[in-house]
């Protein structure tokens, strides 16, 4: 027997016939015999409808009431999985946010989960009872709904796992698995069987959408093994009851795998907008007078590049943020111009980043040279370049976005079958 937290994702629960599907799936692992809790998204769509709600109702809104409606979704949803198991027979009963409590910090609408108040679920899953936990949400300092961000139920998930001290936290989605690359874009990308937190992290960061950033940075701290899997396999069907090894991705400890490959998977990331700041003052603090603001301004920059002149005094300085952010961005740029020093501010959308990642790489040299060399061959221009220990990231202009996804991709062996 173990214990386990099952996350459905919106799609997955999008109408009452598909959260009885999700019922089914959890029904098979208590008749396993295993101790679950269940985390689920609002339906498919439900969230952006209470946003434009909102949106509607007062263009500028006080974020707490904000979350007062964005976190209804999810309730409407634990309620109905509930009752649908309780229509199997299975002891169940749903949970939100604040009955538990999931304890936050006070940024409502982007909040960050401090502490969860686990007690009395675990006595209720040690009793056999199923708990069916709404995401995204958690009780602030005020007393008030906090919600945790877009994508925030899996980052729930995840921190229930961990509070709960689960065996395994299995993310139910609408693909099976993390692949190589987007198998939209490269039809030969494989599903792996394993993938490490880094390398995780990276994809998810890098462009990935199978698993919010967030998440897995909570499973590597917490060591949670977190299992991608899809919803739609039918839940009865031979193997899915296979606990050690069910259809899907296990999200793990890199020493839980035995061969590592040198390169594991490309990402890529489309609208991207570079910022350069021209002839920019060269002295200590400038770094932070940009990006201090950028960062007030919940902006997220990436990929910087900076050139320093001969004579030291000016610098050139160019860096990327999402194409929606660039207005922002330049904006705050321009109205921190006296203190930054720089003589004019330049951008440029339309560009893509593509990134290879793999713990492999550590250990291996010549993985730039290659990536080089095959982007040359296609005629594929590179705009910047980031490394990190498991990362490349290459700055390109967007047409040769899936171009360059399947060269790398090729050019690594990631379509041949392991």
């Amino acid at each position: 027997m173990a214990r386990l937290v099952m996350k459905f994702g919106g799609t997955s629960v999008a109408n009452v016939e598909r959260i009885r599907n999700v019922a089914r799936h959890v029904r098979r692992e208590v008749a396993a015999g295993h101790e679950v809790a269940v985390v689920v998204s609002a339906m498919s769509g439900k969230t952006n409808e209470l946003v434009g709600w909102a949106r509607e109702t007062a263009r500028f809104h006080d974020a707490r009431e904000y979350d007062a409606i964005v976190a209804s979704g999810e309730q409407v949803t634990a309620g109905l999985l509930a009752i649908a198991l309780q229509d199997m027979s299975i002891d169940a009963r749903s949970w939100l946010g604040w009955q538990i409590p999931i304890r936050t910090d006070a940024q409502h609408g982007a909040a960050r989960i401090t502490a969860i108040e686990a007690d009395e679920l675990d006595r209720r899953l040690s009793s056999g009872q199923v708990a069916v936990v709404a995401g995204f949400q958690g009780l602030g300092p005020d007393n008030r709904i906090a919600t945790l961000g877009r994508g925030g139920s899996d980052t729930s998930a995840v921190a229930m796992a961990a509070a709960l001290k689960a065996d395994r936290c299995d993310i139910y989605t609408d693909v099976d698995g993390v692949y190589t690359t987007d198998p939209r874009v490269e039809p030969k990308a494989r599903r792996m069987a394993k993938i490490a937190f880094e390398e995780m992290l990276e994809l998810a960061s890098q462009g990935a959408k199978v698993l919010q950033v967030r998440s897995v940075e909570l499973a590597m701290v917490h060591g949670v093994r977190t299992f991608v899997r899809s919803s739609f396999e039918d839940p009865d069907a031979p193997g899915m009851d296979d606990f050690d090894n069910p259809p899907g991705t296990l999200i793990c400890d890199e020493d839980e795998i035995v061969e590592q490959e040198v390169v594991t998977g490309i990402a890529y990331a489309k609208d991207e907008a570079q910022i350069s700041l021209r002839r920019l003052s060269d002295r200590p603090g400038v770094s932070a007078a940009v990006f201090g603001p950028l960062a007030e301004a919940f902006i997220n920059v990436d990929m910087i590049v900076q050139n320093t002149s001969e004579d030291g005094s000016r610098t050139d300085m160019t860096f990327t943020v999402p194409a929606a952010d660039l207005d922002k961005a330049v904006g705050v740029l321009e109205r921190g111009k006296p203190e930054m020093g720089f003589d004019v501010v330049q951008s440029e959308t339309g560009l893509c980043k593509v990134s290879v990642i793999g713990i492999g790489m550590r250990s291996h040299t010549g993985v730039a040279a290659t990536a080089f060399r095959a982007l040359a061959e296609k005629g594929i221009n590179i705009k910047a370049i980031t490394t990190s220990e498991i990362k490349i990231s290459f700055l390109i202009d967007g047409p040769y976005a899936e171009l360059a996804v399947r060269t790398l991709h090729g050019v690594y062996g990631l379509d041949k079958t392991v």
